[in-house]
C-alpha cells in the first residue's frame, strides 16, 4: 500500500513539474518578445518624431505668414511699371528682379543662385510648366526657398485673342493649381507679352493680384542670348533707374548671368526689392 501511495505521489509531482516546464517560456521566445517590443517602441518613437517635426514645420510656416501680415507695404507700382516708396523708410533706389516662364528648365537653378546671393525675386509661372509631379515639385521648392510666385497664365496665350471664359481659365484656373501646390494664391499677375484686357485686369483685382508689366528686359532678343551680353545690358542699359522692374526669363544664358547681374546692380548702389514690401490689392 505504501508503495502504491508513493508511486501516486511521484506521478503527481512529475505532472506538476511538467506543467511548470510547459508554462515556462523558452529563452528564444523571451528574446523574440523583447525584440518585438523594441521594434514597436522604435516605430512609435519614429512616428512621434515625424509628427513633432511636421508640427514644428507647420508652426514655423504659420509664424512666418503672421509676421508677413504685420509687414506694412513700403512700395507701390507707378504708371510706368516701376516702383516708388510710399513710406519714409522706403529706399528710392531699388530694383525688382522678375523671372518669367518658370519653372522651365532652369527656374530651380536660378532660385538657388538667387538664394545664395540673398537676392529676392518674383517667379512668374506658366501652367504648362507644372503639368507633371516633377515640375510641380520644382515650383514648390522655389516657393520654399522663399520666392514670391506670380501668375503668368496657364498656356502663355495672347489674352486679347481669348474669350472671357478662356481668360478665366488661364488666370483663375492657374491660381487654383498653384494654390494646390504651394498652399497659397499668387499676389502678382503678368500677362503674356504684356497684353492685358479689361477683363483680365478685372479678374486680377478679384483675385487680389497686382497687374505688373516691366520697365525693361532683353534676354528674349537674339542679340543678348549669351551670358556676357545679357549680364552687361541688364546692368548698363540707360533704362536702369530708381524703381526699375527687370524682366528676365527661365533661360540658360540668363541663369548663367544672374550672379553678375545681381553684383552689378549692387555695385551701382541698387537695393533689390523684396516683393513682400510691395502694395497689392
Amino acid at each position: 500500500m505504501k508503495q502504491v501511495l508513493g508511486l501516486i505521489l511521484c506521478m503527481i509531482l512529475l505532472g506538476a513539474c511538467g506543467s511548470e516546464q510547459t508554462a515556462q517560456p523558452t529563452e528564444e521566445v523571451v528574446k523574440a518578445e523583447e525584440t518585438k517590443k523594441d521594434k514597436a517602441s522604435e516605430s512609435k518613437g519614429d512616428s512621434m518624431k515625424e509628427e513633432t517635426e511636421s508640427q514644428k514645420h507647420a508652426d514655423q510656416q504659420k509664424k512666418e505668414k503672421e509676421e508677413l501680415k504685420k509687414t506694412e507695404p513700403m512700395y507701390e507700382l507707378s504708371n510706368n511699371w516701376s516702383f516708388q516708396p510710399i513710406t519714409s523708410e522706403g529706399n528710392a533706389k531699388v530694383a525688382l528682379l522678375t523671372i518669367d516662364d518658370a519653372p522651365d528648365k532652369h527656374g530651380l537653378e536660378m532660385a538657388k543662385t538667387l538664394k545664395s546671393l540673398e537676392a529676392p525675386a518674383i517667379f512668374f509661372v506658366n501652367g504648362h510648366f507644372i503639368d507633371t509631379p516633377e515640375e510641380a515639385a520644382q515650383l514648390k521648392k522655389i516657393h520654399e526657398l522663399g520666392f514670391a510666385i506670380g501668375n503668368h497664365t496657364a498656356s502663355h496665350s495672347s489674352l486679347p485673342d481669348l474669350t472671357k471664359q478662356e481668360q478665366h481659365e488661364e488666370i483663375v484656373g492657374l491660381n487654383d493649381r498653384i494654390e494646390a501646390i504651394i498652399g497659397e494664391r499668387p499676389k502678382f499677375f503678368r500677362a503674356p507679352f504684356g497684353q492685358n484686357t479689361e477683363y483680365s485686369k478685372h479678374l486680377a483685382k478679384e483675385e487680389g493680384m497686382l497687374v505688373m508689366n516691366w520697365t525693361y528686359g532683353y534676354d528674349w532678343d537674339k542679340e543678348y542670348m549669351t551670358e556676357k551680353a545679357i549680364a552687361d545690358i541688364m546692368v548698363n542699359t540707360p533704362l536702369l533707374a530708381n524703381g526699375a522692374n527687370l524682366l528676365m526669363h527661365d533661360r540658360e544664358w540668363t541663369a548663367n548671368a544672374l550672379d553678375d547681374i545681381v553684383s552689378g546692380l549692387r555695385e551701382k548702389g541698387f537695393e533689390l526689392l523684396n516683393p513682400d514690401l510691395i502694395k497689392t490689392p
